[in-house]
């Protein structure tokens, strides 16, 4: 699915814009966290419950995504009720590294039960995603290097937020941090590339922060020690070997549909 205002099923008078911006973290997480939520829609073509929100707090609102962990369909590989978890721990990651590719997002009660928030970033129409994904735009490959270090199963053109000042901003991680390799992704046009210095800067940013720092521990609130520890490696291969990594051998490498 794709955060897009197309994919909106309207179930109110629509959701207050807010001055609140996803540059804006600390605000953005508070609102998220301590705020009030009226679901106004759903998004329809997301595979599990994915409700579009307007969300209020002391003179602050904004627009929001909510999962609650009751929508979740049960997966093969992905332990049930867990989807909601690794989009936050996404998010913790996106916030070490330092490029805040992940909207704010928290974990929280909503009118559903406990679940994901996610702030909504609205993408700008006149950007071509597919021609974006393709494109060796320098925000795109952050989130190569991203989706790499928490090993996302699932990056589709359509997970692509850009809003039009340059940042790109991506979004559904629900099934990434799988302790086996399940990277599959539309963006491998890097692979085998060697990293480049700000990425190298951010992946030992994150390497400090797994190794008993707060970042490891945040991750073991969320994930299992399995998936803990297979950060740590993916993280620790990357630095050491310098370069994008490859697809898997015996996994799909792109996502279908792609879209």
């Amino acid at each position: 699915m794709t955060q897009s205002s197309r994919d909106r099923a309207p179930a109110g008078d629509g959701a207050p814009g807010g001055p609140v911006s996803p540059h804006d973290v600390a605000a953005a997480e508070r609102l998220l966290l301590a705020g009030r939520l009226a679901v106004e829609g759903r998004l329809v073509q997301a595979s599990n419950a994915t409700l579009y929100c307007s969300i209020e707090h002391e003179g602050l609102s904004a627009a929001c995504v909510y999962k609650p962990v009751a929508g979740e369909r049960p997966l093969w590989d992905f332990p049930d009720g867990t989807l909601a978890e690794r989009e936050v721990a996404a998010y913790e990651v996106s916030r070490v590294m330092g490029w805040d590719t992940v909207p704010p997002t928290v974990h929280r009660d909503g009118p559903y039960g406990v679940g994901m928030v996610q702030l909504w970033v609205e993408p700008d129409p006149d950007v071509d995603l597919v021609a974006l994904s393709r494109s060796d735009d320098e925000a795109v490959r952050r989130m190569a290097v991203f989706d790499a270090v928490i090993n996302n199963a699932d990056r589709k053109i359509g997970h692509l937020l850009p809003p039009g000042d340059g940042h790109v901003y991506g979004c559904d991680h629900g099934v990434c941090f799988s302790a086996e390799y399940k990277l599959r992704t539309v963006l491998w046009q890097w692979r085998g590339e060697p990293l480049t210095a700000e990425a190298l800067e951010a992946l030992g940013r994150v390497g400090e922060a797994l190794r008993g720092g707060p970042l490891g521990a945040r991750l073991a609130e969320l994930l299992t020690p399995e998936e803990v520890d297979a950060t740590r490696r993916r993280v620790e291969l990357m630095l050491k070997h310098r370069i994008h990594p490859y697809p898997p051998e015996d996994w799909p490498a792109v996502p279908w549909p792609p879209l």
